[in-house]
C-alpha cells in the first residue's frame, strides 16, 4: 500500500498571510508618511514668510532711496541720482543674499547688484560648490527627495507656476510687478526658475512727496525654503524609518500569532490524514483564548470523534461478524445432520431449525443494514416540525387495534419540536414494542409526554420484570439480547435500543433507562426516559 508524502512545509518569509499583514500595514504607514511629506501648508507658510520679510526689507530700502533723492531745479520736481542710489543699493543689499534692482521712471535699469558699480557693469553670479553640478554626485536621498518633488507637481493646485524669464537688456515692462509699482501699488509674485526652484519677487515703488521717482524690485531664490521643507523632509524619514521597522517586528509577530499556529494545526491534520497510528495528536491551543484557540480544540474534538467513529466500525464489525457466525453455525449443524438423517420426523425439525435460523438472518441483516444507514440518513433528511403528541397518538392508536395490552398515553404542553419525523416514529415504537414485550399478559404500558420549558420529555413504563442491576446502559448497546424467558430465542436482532438512542442522540436529545419501585423498594416495571430539545 502507497502512502502519500506530507506537502513540504511553507517557508516562513513566503506565507501568504504574513505577506498580507505587511502589505496592509506599510500601505497605511507609506500613505501617511506620504502625507506628511507632502507638507503643501507648511511650504505656503514658508514663502508667505519670504515675501513678508522680502517686502519690509523692499519698503525700508525704497524709503532710504526716496530720501536721497533731489530736487530738479529748472522742472522743479524731484528725482534720483543714478550715482548715489547704486551704491546704496549695493551697500544695503550686501548683507540680504537677495537681489536688487532699481528702475527709472521711464522703466530704464539704474541699478542691479548682481552688476560691479564700476563702468563696466559686469554681471555677477553665484556658482554651487565644486561637484555639486556634476551628474550622478546627488545622492540617493536627494534623488528620491527630487522625484517627490517634481510628483507633486502633478497634485491639483501644485501646477507649474510662471517661469522666470530675464532678458539681456532689462527694463520695467518686462516685469509686471515693476510695472504695478511705477503706478504707486506694490506687487509680489512668485516664478519656477530653470533649475526647479522658485524666484520670490516683491516690488515697491520709489516715492517722496507722494511723487513716485522709480520702482525697486527685490528677488530671492528658494534655497531656504528648500532646505527647511527638505529638513521636514528628512525628519518625517527618519521616523518613518523607525516607524517601519517597528511595524516590520510588530507583523512578523503578529503573522507568528497567527500563521504559525494555524501551519502547526494544517501540519498535525496532515500527519492525522497521512498516518496509520494515533501518536500524531491535534495541538492545544485553547489557552490563547481566541479563534484559533476554537479552531484548535474543534479540530481535536473531530479528530478524537473521527477515532472514536473509526473505533465504532471496528467494534461494529466485530459484532456483526459474531451475531451472523451464531445462526449461521446453527444452520450449517442443521443442514449436515439434516443431510444424514432418515427419520422423517426429525428430518423435519430440522427444517423448522433450518427456517428459524433463515428468518433470524433475515432480520439480522435487515436490522444491521438499517444501523449501517442511519448516520447517512440523519445527516441527509431535513428537519421539520413535528407534533409529538399527534405522532405518539397515531402510534398507540394502531397499536391498541392489535396488541393483546393496553397501552394508555397522556400529554400536558407544548409538544412540538423540530425533527424527523419518521424517524422519531420508529424510535416511539421501539420503545412501544420492547415495552410491550416485558409486559405480563395484564400488564399495561403507559406513554406520557411532558412540555415544559425548551424541551419535551416522554416517559414509557411497563409492569415487567425490570432492567437488571448493572445492566441500566448495557440495554442500548448493539446486538444487547436479554429478552423475556416465554420468549422464543432469535425473534430480535438487539439493535432496536441501540438505534433508537442514536436517532435521539441525532436530534440533540437523550434517553436513559431505570427502574421502577413500590413503597416497599420492589421493582414494579422499567421505565424509558427521553428527552428531545424544541429547538
Amino acid at each position: 500500500m502507497t502512502t502519500e508524502t506530507p506537502p513540504a512545509r511553507r517557508p516562513r518569509l513566503s506565507s501568504p498571510i504574513l505577506r498580507r499583514i505587511l502589505a496592509i500595514n506599510i500601505l497605511a504607514l507609506a500613505i501617511l508618511v506620504a502625507g506628511l511629506l507632502y507638507l503643501g501648508q507648511y511650504r505656503e507658510s514658508l514663502i508667505a514668510s519670504e515675501l513678508a520679510a522680502l517686502r519690509v526689507h523692499a519698503e525700508m530700502l525704497a524709503a532710504a532711496l526716496g530720501e536721497s533723492a533731489d530736487e530738479d531745479i529748472p522742472s522743479g520736481r524731484q528725482q534720483l541720482r543714478p550715482s548715489m542710489a547704486v551704491r546704496m543699493v549695493h551697500r544695503l543689499v550686501e548683507t540680504t543674499g537677495g537681489r536688487a534692482r532699481l528702475f527709472a521712471p521711464d522703466g530704464v535699469l539704474i541699478a542691479d547688484t548682481r552688476r560691479t558699480t564700476d563702468k563696466r557693469g559686469i554681471q555677477q553670479e553665484v556658482l554651487p560648490p565644486p561637484g555639486a553640478d556634476i551628474e550622478g554626485s546627488a545622492t540617493l536621498l536627494d534623488r528620491t527627495l527630487d522625484t517627490y518633488e517634481h510628483l507633486l507637481t502633478l497634485l491639483p493646485g501644485r501646477g507649474p507656476m510662471p517661469p522666470y524669464l530675464e532678458n539681456v537688456r532689462q527694463k520695467a515692462s518686462d516685469y509686471p510687478e515693476v510695472v504695478a509699482a511705477l503706478f504707486g501699488e506694490p506687487d509680489y509674485a512668485v516664478r519656477s526658475t530653470e533649475g526647479g526652484g522658485m524666484a520670490l519677487i516683491t516690488a515697491v515703488p520709489v516715492q517722496r512727496y507722494k511723487q513716485v521717482l522709480g520702482a525697486l524690485m527685490l528677488s530671492k531664490n528658494s534655497d531656504d525654503i528648500e532646505l527647511a521643507l527638505r529638513e521636514v523632509r528628512i525628519d518625517i524619514l527618519k521616523v518613518f524609518a523607525v516607524a517601519l521597522a517597528v511595524t516590520i517586528l510588530l507583523s512578523l509577530y503578529l503573522a507568528g500569532t497567527i500563521a504559525r499556529p494555524i501551519r502547526r494545526l494544517a501540519e498535525a491534520a496532515e500527519q492525522v490524514r497521512h498516518g496509520h497510528h494515533r501518536q500524531h495528536e491535534i495541538p492545544d491551543f485553547g489557552i490563547r483564548g481566541d479563534e484559533i484557540g476554537e479552531l484548535s480544540l474543534s479540530l481535536k474534538d473531530m479528530t478524537e470523534a473521527l477515532w472514536a467513529r473509526m473505533d465504532a466500525i471496528e467494534s461494529f464489525a466485530a459484532d456483526v461478524s459474531h451475531e451472523i457466525k451464531n445462526p449461521l453455525t446453527s444452520l450449517k449443524s442443521a443442514v449436515e445432520t439434516a443431510a444424514r438423517v432418515k427419520d422423517p420426523a426429525q428430518q423435519k425439525k430440522l427444517m423448522e431449525i433450518i427456517l428459524d435460523d433463515v428468518g433470524r438472518l433475515d432480520r439480522l441483516i435487515s436490522d444491521i443494514s438499517d444501523a449501517s444507514r442511519l448516520d447517512s440518513e440523519l445527516s441527509k433528511a431535513e428537519t421539520a416540525v413535528v407534533d409529538l403528541g399527534a405522532l405518539l397518538s397515531t402510534l398507540i392508536d394502531a397499536r391498541n387495534e392489535t396488541a393483546d395490552h393496553k397501552i394508555v398515553f397522556s400529554g400536558e404542553g407544548e409538544l412540538v419540536i423540530n425533527g424527523i419525523e419518521s424517524r422519531l416514529g420508529q424510535v416511539f415504537a421501539n420503545l412501544i414494542a420492547n415495552a410491550l414485550s416485558f409486559s405480563p399478559q395484564k400488564g399495561s404500558v403507559s406513554v406520557n409526554a411532558l412540555g415544559r420549558g425548551k424541551q419535551v420529555t416522554i416517559f414509557v413504563d411497563d409492569d415487567g420484570p425490570g432492567i437488571p442491576q448493572g445492566k441500566l446502559d448495557a440495554i442500548f448497546e448493539r446486538f444487547y439480547s436479554e429478552r423475556p424467558q416465554a420468549e422464543k430465542f432469535g425473534t430480535h436482532s438487539g439493535l432496536g435500543l441501540s438505534i433508537s438512542r442514536q436517532i435521539v442522540e441525532a436530534h440533540g436529545g437523550a434517553i436513559t433507562a431505570e427502574n421502577r419501585t413500590d413503597e416497599e423498594g420492589r421493582i414494579t416495571g422499567a421505565r424509558i426516559t427521553l428527552t428531545l430539545p424544541k429547538g
